[in-house]
């Protein structure tokens, strides 16, 4: 009776050792939903704003990783590409969360999620793609993928981020970068539907499309080519388990997107920093666990996992962030600007044509990873010396 009583016991501390992420996370989000309400007042003490950003962005980034353990556990129980896309898509439901509290919290500038979405394009094409091609390049030297599932993310990025960022730029329609509720609504039912039908590609009809080259005929089924273990995720349950815990993982960032909102904004206005630093600081949030994920896949001589996170982020950002705003803001009466200026629009074209390059059908080399990353830091330095 000890025993079994003993067993439990540890049992239950290794699960709360486990979910820990949720535990705090969901107890941040108790505190500052009550008693901690009005510390979200008299931001003007810099301090105070430091801890509060500190301690608000470290459980979310801390709650995504929990989040993406789960979903990298499904991935694993699933196989590709439903583990990934289940990945995917709980990564960029975070950015929809956190964009949606800045837009509703009231004084959210217009051009946020333009920015937000800009900066997940800029991260995934040139960054983590660039990283993980360079890493799997040092490692591996050269490394394959599927070429039929690379050109396909790219062709649908490629329409959706042109329609819904650049053409806004040059429409007489309104006097600014905006929409009319007639371009709104069109676009945003296009945009759910073009990615709706993509889902059903990835998903349904062409599933070895987005799996390990060479691997259609094991069934479809990814195969690792590294010794080393593609997914290192702790301890694995049921799949219930983890779609459970994957949501409930999920609730604290949703929560806590509000407070982070007043605090970043209250923070780039204050410091008089580039509005744009925002939509980067959401980006970094999201994409670190799967640019982390990505990463390793690459090491591990996966590049195809790798591909199938990097470019399905960037797809996800546009398929799922663009049709969410512009809905929010006809409903609410927000005004949004997604149009990019010119040089954003340059950078952005740049980055599609050079990720095709990159994906045109050769394996992958440490030169192309390169490209990406020169693209990148110019991104960056433009950010704050435009």
């Amino acid at each position: 009776m000890f025993q079994e009583y003993t067993g439990v016991c540890l049992t239950m501390l290794s699960t709360i050792r486990t979910e820990a992420a949720f535990i705090v996370g969901a107890a941040s989000a108790a505190i500052l939903y009550t008693v901690g309400q009005d510390w979200l007042y008299g931001l003007d003490d810099t301090l105070k704003l430091a801890v509060l950003f500190v301690w608000i962005f470290g459980v979310m980034l801390w709650c995504a990783f929990a989040a993406v353990r789960h979903a990298d556990c499904l991935a694993e129980l699933l196989g590709e590409p439903y583990g990934t896309l289940i990945l995917t898509i709980a990564v960029i439901s975070i950015e929809v969360a956190v964009i949606s509290a800045v837009m509703l919290n009231g004084d959210a500038d217009s051009t946020l999620a333009r920015d937000t979405m800009l900066a997940v394009l800029i991260i995934v094409l040139n960054g983590m793609v660039g990283m993980s091609v360079i890493v799997g390049a040092i490692k591996h030297r050269q490394q394959r993928y599927n070429l039929e599932g690379a050109v396909a993310f790219l062709a649908v990025i490629t329409c959706l981020a042109v329609i819904s960022m650049v053409l806004p730029t040059f429409t007489k329609s309104t006097p600014d970068s905006s929409m009319t509720a007639l371009q709104a609504v069109v676009f945003g039912t296009l945009t759910a539907l073009l990615y709706g039908g993509f889902l059903v590609i990835q998903t349904i009809r062409h599933r070895t499309f987005f799996t390990e080259a060479g691997a259609a005929a094991d069934g479809g089924q990814a195969v690792a080519h590294d010794d080393a273990p593609a997914h290192d995720h702790g301890p694995k349950n049921s799949i219930g388990y983890h779609a459970v815990l994957l949501i409930l993982t999920l609730l604290p960032v949703v929560l806590l997107s509000k407070p982070l909102a007043k605090v970043i904004d209250y923070g780039i206005e204050e410091l008089h920093a580039p509005t744009a630093l925002g939509g980067i600081l959401i980006a970094i949030l999201i994409l670190s666990p799967e640019g982390l994920t990505a990463y390793n896949a690459a090491r591990h001589n996966q590049l195809q996992r790798s591909v199938n996170l990097s470019l399905g982020s960037a797809l996800s950002t546009i398929g799922l962030t663009i049709p969410t705003m512009l809905a929010i803001s006809l409903m609410f009466g927000i005004p949004l600007e997604l149009g990019l200026d010119p040089v954003e629009a340059i950078l952005l074209m740049l980055s599609l044509f050079i990720a095709f390059m990159t994906f045109s059908g050769a394996p992958t080399n440490i030169l192309l990873g390169g490209v990406h990353l020169v693209l990148f830091v110019s991104f960056i330095v433009l950010i704050f010396n435009p």
